[in-house]
């Protein structure tokens, strides 16, 4: 007797990089049934939010795409962020995307009951469906540092991923709070505008590659237009060499050791070549492992920290005041603006939302000791909810986009089994998430986050909350669900 092929309704949270993939996705496998809600007025994602002074992508241009929408047209080597942004902008655009979008609407609640989930946004038109992915990514929620004063202090304040361009930076004394790859891309371009005074305050120092941003000619974007699989091919390469390298911070093998003291070596050796003043040298080698914070690749930072309007300043801050910084050496650092490049919360995934499974269970409650999720995507007690780029997803130094593309894939492996009624839900065991946190665990103390270091990569236990084996293993683990784990 043939069964009839179930037709499930989706709703996307978010219309960024991962909820544009997914919607394509989905309607290729001919789910049209889908709704993408987006607070915003256009599509983007992190790369709308960021529009900062020197805003750039810090992996190369060509693995930075979507597997079906290869971009022979690509810039620099590192592509800006407006290009970024004008490259979902246009597949958005071309896949159609807009029929199936809500923009300017926030999702507040999202509760799950009579086997459907019911969502709730910021205005009236509600909705209740099959699946819900959340996109919202990882980076979305700006964070600031447990500095006090803030308020207090009489100039202006911004986030790096809040950018006022109303600001005049001109002739300006201007602090910049941060050193990690947004500040890296952003304080060089302070430094070059007109009469600025720049000080960065250094809590500590970034491994750092000088690898050179460089242009592409035209000559070069028309054999990529002219020869697609050339493209594709370099795609794969850039791949595999950072595959390569974040392998490296997974295993305690010699080879693996040998490829960390290669990067540091270079990395040193940059810090020596570039910078001329021996004092300021110490102050920007590390002293922890490489790797165990995120790697910047730039070869712009050390430069404009040689030119004499620029001050790094290494002594711990104190406090905001009334006319700048005071840091713990009694110092007062009269600044007219102060920048905060201190990143984002890692754990805020869909926060502030409020998120309620099955029997009212609340995700804030199941995450109130560890963020956890079974392959980094399904919760038990949360049925047909996918968190894409959740804990444990392979994020060092590596394409998010290749990242998302898998677990979409995974994912939607899932729907398939439950349209064809081998799932009637899809719910990981709690059997299933225990053996794979013990995994992570046993796994955890080879890697680099386990050498000591505070890094936005380790929970408040100082767990490394990205995956701790090799690239290689986790595609494998990626590539076909196992539905002896699921309800």
């Amino acid at each position: 007797m043939q069964v009839n092929k179930r037709t499930p309704s989706v709703a996307i949270i978010g219309a960024g990089m991962t909820g544009i993939m997914l919607a394509i996705k989905l309607c290729k496998m001919g789910i049209k049934k889908i709704t993408i809600i987006e607070k915003k007025e256009q599509p983007g994602g992190t790369w709308r939010e960021n529009t900062y002074p020197g805003v750039a992508c810090d992996v190369p241009s060509h693995m930075y795409c979507y597997s079906f929408a290869p971009n022979p047209n690509w810039s620099h080597l590192f592509a800006p962020g407006k290009e970024i942004l004008a490259y979902f902008n246009r597949v958005f655009i071309e896949y159609e995307l807009a029929q199936y979008t809500r923009f300017n609407e926030t999702v507040t609640q999202c509760i799950y009951k009579d086997s459907q989930w019911h969502i709730t946004t910021n205005t009236e038109h509600n909705l209740t469906v099959d699946f819900l992915f959340s996109a919202t990514g990882i980076l979305h929620q700006p964070m600031l540092p447990n500095i006090s004063g803030k308020e207090v202090f009489s100039g202006i304040s911004m986030h790096s991923a809040q950018w006022d361009h109303e600001v005049s930076l001109t002739g300006k004394k201007i602090g910049v709070i941060g050193t990690g790859s947004s500040a890296a891309q952003l304080i060089p371009e302070l430094i070059k505008q007109n009469n600025t005074q720049v000080t960065v305050f250094q809590r500590t120092p970034a491994w750092m590659l000088g690898i050179k941003n460089k242009p592409y000619n035209e000559q070069q974007k028309q054999h990529y237009r002219n020869h697609p699989l050339r493209t594709k091919i370099v795609n794969k390469i850039l791949l595999y060499l950072c595959a390569k390298l974040t392998t490296a911070l997974t295993k305690n093998s010699f080879i693996h050791k040998k490829i960390i003291q290669f990067f540091t070596h270079q990395s040193i050796s940059y810090v020596k070549k570039t910078i001329q003043d021996k004092k300021l040298q110490k102050k920007l080698i590390p002293t922890y492992t490489l790797g165990c914070k995120r790697l910047v690749i730039n070869a712009t930072y050390y430069d404009a920290l040689n030119k004499p309007n620029a001050t790094l300043e290494t002594q711990p801050i104190e406090t905001v005041v009334h006319q700048g910084i005071r840091t713990q050496d009694g110092q007062i650092h009269k600044l007219d603006v102060i920048i905060y490049a201190t990143g984002f919360n890692p754990f805020a995934y869909m926060h502030p939302m409020t998120l309620i499974g099955r029997n009212g269970v609340n995700i804030e409650d199941v995450w109130n000791k560890k963020i956890q999720a079974y392959r980094s995507l399904c919760i038990p007690n949360f049925p047909n909810f996918f968190l894409m780029l959740g804990p444990h997803s392979p994020i060092a130094n590596y394409s998010m986009i290749e990242i998302s593309e898998k677990q979409a894939n995974w994912a939607i492996n899932l729907i398939k089994s439950w349209q064809h009624h081998k799932l009637d839900i899809i719910e990981a065991k709690p059997e299933a998430m225990k053996v794979w946190c013990e995994m992570l665990n046993k796994k955890k103390h080879n890697t680099v986050w386990a050498s000591g270091c505070q890094s936005w990569y380790l929970d408040k236990d100082g767990d490394p909350i990205t995956w701790p084996d090799t690239w290689t293993n986790w595609v494998a683990l990626m590539r076909q669900p196992n539905l002896k784990d699921f309800r």
